[in-house]
């Protein structure tokens, strides 16, 4: 008889329904939310909002996609947290609902571990033990995986995520929101030694992004007090160099990591992993440190349904399910 499990992605800003099938993504179907562009991040309160609005007809379109009736659910699961109690709070009650007017289980799943298990959805696949460094606009860790729900988290930011600063950057030079993927456009263009940007790192495997943060504000505004067109004159230089410089903080730790657990299986995970500049090096570091490395299909990297459902697989081999009195938590640990 074919398992067949809906998950539920609803943790900042997007609504996503996936389906999955036996352990083979079916579809990934997301709304996004265009709203936020316009206060240069988002607004929970307009997200929790535009989550009730598309919940059902995402949910409904994953379910007639995949050519099912609901009576064919083996399971629900959906995003516990981290993430906004608003964003949360939809998706977490409306799996409850469902869930319980179809009583088939209830399976929760951290969004953090699902961005690693992406991984699994499409080949090649990693082989444990693997690193993962999992770097989005709210987070940024270096995880141990052993196995498919085992995992450690072994460095992580103290402050800023990576994503966080790249947007914040980005805001300084008047790019819209969300600015990270315009630095790694205009980077592309540009001269990443032009300018240099102080060492802002921590000790061991933790990361800090709040002191580089801090050093490029005062860098444009000390250079634009010489040239108020400075940005504008240097823009794809000042991108190159600070995107540069990020990237480097985030392999500097990950290969000391590396090193020193002896692991050559990496993987990259989170709406970051998208930049190119960071597969480029990331693959220049595997050759020459002898490395093989893994990143997910793009549409996996970011916030989607199809990595909750990834997660929820293995939790429901494992028959590790929820009962109804569940609560989001927005500040979820591993």
């Amino acid at each position: 008889m074919d398992n067949y499990i809906l998950a539920i992605e609803s943790s900042c800003d997007d609504t996503s329904a996936s389906i999955i099938r036996n352990g083979k993504i079916v579809n990934n179907i997301v709304a996004s939310q265009d709203v936020h562009k316009i206060y240069g991040g988002v607004v929970p309160e307009l997200a929790s909002r535009a989550h009730q609005s598309n919940i059902v007809p995402v949910v409904e379109l994953a379910i007639s996609d995949a050519k099912i009736d609901k009576s064919m659910l083996s399971s629900i699961a959906f995003t516990k947290g981290p993430g906004l109690l608003g964003s949360l709070l939809v998706g977490v009650s409306f799996a409850k609902g469902m869930a319980m007017a179809l009583d088939i289980p209830l399976i929760s799943v951290n969004h953090m571990q699902a961005h690693i298990l992406a991984h699994f959805i499409n080949d090649p696949k990693p082989s444990f033990p693997f690193l993962c460094l999992t770097v989005s606009g709210g987070h940024t860790q270096i995880v141990r995986v052993d196995d498919y729900l085992k995992m450690e988290i072994i460095g992580e930011t103290l402050d800023d995520a990576v994503g966080e600063a790249f947007d914040k950057a980005a805001k300084l030079l008047g790019l819209p929101y969300p600015g990270g993927p315009l630095i790694d456009q205009y980077a592309q263009e540009g001269d990443p030694n032009r300018f240099e940007f102080p060492d802002t790192s921590v000790p061991g495997f933790n990361y800090s992004f709040s002191g580089i943060k801090t050093a490029i504000l005062y860098f444009l505004r000390e250079e634009k007090s010489k040239n108020k067109n400075f940005i504008e004159e240097n823009l794809h230089d000042i991108c190159a160099s600070i995107q540069k410089k990020l990237i480097d903080m985030l392999l500097q730790k990950l290969k000391k990591a590396a090193k020193k657990t002896g692991i050559s299986q990496i993987a990259i995970a989170g709406g970051v992993s998208a930049n190119s500049e960071l597969r480029r090096r990331l693959t220049h570091d595997a050759k020459q440190h002898h490395w093989t490395t893994y990143i997910p299909e793009f549409q996996y990297c970011t916030d989607n349904a199809g990595m909750i459902a990834m997660a929820a697989h293995f939790k429901f081999l494992a028959r590790d399910f929820e009962d109804l009195s569940v609560t989001p938590e927005p500040r979820m640990k591993f």
